[in-house]
C-alpha cells in the first residue's frame, strides 16, 4: 500500500525493463535534491517491490517489447492495481492507455485515454520543440522521438499540452503522462511537477 502523503521521504521507482532507465533515474534523484525533498529512486525490476512505491515511472523505449516484458515479469496486475501516481512518457503513454491501434499491444488500462502509437512517424522524423506546458511558466524543451499521440481523452483528464496534431502531456490524479521524453534534457521541471503531485501541489513551476 502506497504510503501517505505526508511520509517523511518519497519512493519512486523506474521500470527497468528496456527503455530510459538512467536518464529517469537522474533526473527524478534532482528533482528531489533540489525541491529540498528526501527519497530513493532506484530501477524498478521485480513486481513485489511495485506496491512499496509511492511513484512508478515507465520510460520511453519500444512498447511493444516493454509491454512483452512486464507480462514476462508477472507486473501487469500489480502496476494495474498500483495506487501511487504513474510518471509515463513515450513508450509509457501507450501502455497505460486504455486503447491503442496496434493490435500487438494489451495496454495497462491505468489512464482514460485513447493512443494513437508512432503518430509522429519514424525515427527519422523526430524532433525537438519549445512546448508550452500547463503549470510550467516558460516552454519545456521537449524532445519527439516515434512519439505517440493523445486521440481522446475522457472527462476526469486534464490536457496539459498539445500540439498541431493533438494532446501530447496529461494528467489524471496522481499520474502524469507524456508523449515525449523530458529524461534527454536539463530541464526537470516536469518530474518535479509530478513529485508534486503526489503531495497534492500542482500550482505549477
Amino acid at each position: 500500500m502506497m504510503r501517505s502523503s505526508s511520509s517523511v521521504a518519497t519512493k519512486v521507482g523506474v521500470l527497468a525493463l528496456q527503455g530510459d532507465v538512467r536518464e529517469h533515474i537522474t533526473a527524478f534523484r534532482r528533482a528531489l535534491a533540489e525541491s529540498g525533498l528526501e527519497g530513493e529512486v532506484f530501477p524498478l525490476r521485480s513486481a513485489d517491490e511495485i506496491a512499496s512505491c509511492d511513484a512508478i515511472a515507465i520510460p520511453g523505449g519500444e512498447s511493444t517489447t516493454i509491454g512483452r516484458l512486464i507480462d514476462q515479469n508477472n507486473m501487469r496486475e500489480p502496476l494495474i492495481s498500483f495506487r501511487g501516481g504513474i510518471f509515463a512518457t513515450c513508450a509509457g503513454m501507450v501502455l497505460v492507455s486504455e486503447e491503442v491501434d496496434d493490435p500487438r499491444i494489451t495496454p495497462l488500462g491505468i489512464v482514460d485515454i485513447k493512443v494513437s502509437r508512432n503518430a509522429f512517424g519514424r525515427q527519422k522524423e523526430s524532433f525537438e520543440a519549445l512546448l508550452p506546458v500547463k503549470g510550467l511558466e516558460t516552454p519545456f524543451p521537449a524532445v519527439f522521438i516515434r512519439a505517440p499521440l493523445t486521440v481522446s481523452a475522457g472527462p476526469g483528464v486534464e490536457v496539459l499540452a498539445e500540439t498541431e496534431q493533438g494532446i501530447v502531456a496529461i494528467r489524471e490524479g496522481r499520474h502524469m503522462v507524456l508523449a515525449f521524453h523530458p529524461e534527454l534534457c536539463s530541464d526537470i521541471r516536469l518530474h518535479a511537477l509530478f513529485l508534486d503531485g503526489l503531495r497534492g501541489n500542482q500550482e505549477g513551476f
